[in-house]
């Protein structure tokens, strides 16, 4: 089955159960590899490839911590994934508060602008509190939002990045961009460009199509979609809906 009839298959079966729920006690957070271990872990934040260009305060490890319901609702996803010789790719998961104010900081910081042939080529630094790519809160501190993609099940390694390496922009075509080891989505993540909208025109139709599929996926297992990063997904249900965390990633 080709990855088209698979979204097809999504949307015309609707699960006969619903995602994880949270109950009346807080969940405990979780190691995702623990619930789901063939899920792939590319955690950009603890280290350099990121639009900061350094490991971010708070990132003490290369691991995805969620939340216990967020956690099996990814795993069930990827457990339908399974069959068509695909898997999720996931790029960061909770994020302490320290993390999100070093973001903050960094933006006010109109000298540094290491990453921005890659991360944000066509947008001023100055303009990013006010478009609405960096903000004083996350919705990752309450530990049930994920940024992802899809990925074959085999064959999903990217390309290893070092300090220094040339940057490419992020909305480049496949093939002229870093290439993260996922299907094709049209831009990089955390890619600070109108084309990383979820509906995004802008991008191809094969580009269009993956988005679509991760988003029936995801959906289908309780989250929702931030629709300005097609790679952005808080479970819907989560259950620290008013709570952030600022404990480190151990």
């Amino acid at each position: 089955m080709n990855i088209g009839m698979l979204a097809l298959v999504l949307a015309a079966f609707p699960r006969a159960w619903a995602a994880p729920a949270a109950s009346g006690s807080s969940p405990d957070f979780v190691r995702l590899r623990d619930v789901a271990p063939d899920i792939i872990q590319d955690i950009r934040y603890a280290g350099a490839h990121n639009f900061v260009g350094r490991p971010i305060p708070g990132y003490e490890a290369a691991e995805c911590l969620l939340t216990r319901p967020a956690a099996r609702a990814l795993a069930e996803a990827e457990d339908e994934l399974r069959p068509f010789g695909l898997t999720l790719k996931v790029f960061d998961c909770y994020r302490p508060r320290r993390a999100v104010a070093a973001f903050a900081a960094w933006a006010k910081d109109a000298q540094d602008r290491t990453m921005k042939a890659e991360f944000y080529p066509r947008v001023e630094k100055a303009d990013l509190f006010k478009d609405g790519y960096i903000a004083a809160r996350s919705a990752h501190s309450r530990g049930s939002t994920v940024d992802l993609t899809l990925a074959p099940l085999k064959s999903a390694r990217g390309e290893r990045y070092r300090p220094g390496d040339e940057l490419r922009d992020c909305a480049r075509g496949r093939g002229r961009r870093f290439a993260d080891g996922g299907l094709d989505m049209g831009t990089g993540f955390d890619c600070f460009d109108p084309r990383a909208r979820t509906d995004s025109p802008a991008v191809g139709r094969r580009a269009r199509a993956d988005r679509l599929l991760l988003k029936l996926l995801m959906e289908k297992n309780g989250f929702v979609n931030l629709p300005e990063e097609w790679w952005h997904y808080t479970l819907a249900d989560e259950p620290y809906k008013d709570r952030d965390f600022d404990a480190p990633v151990r």
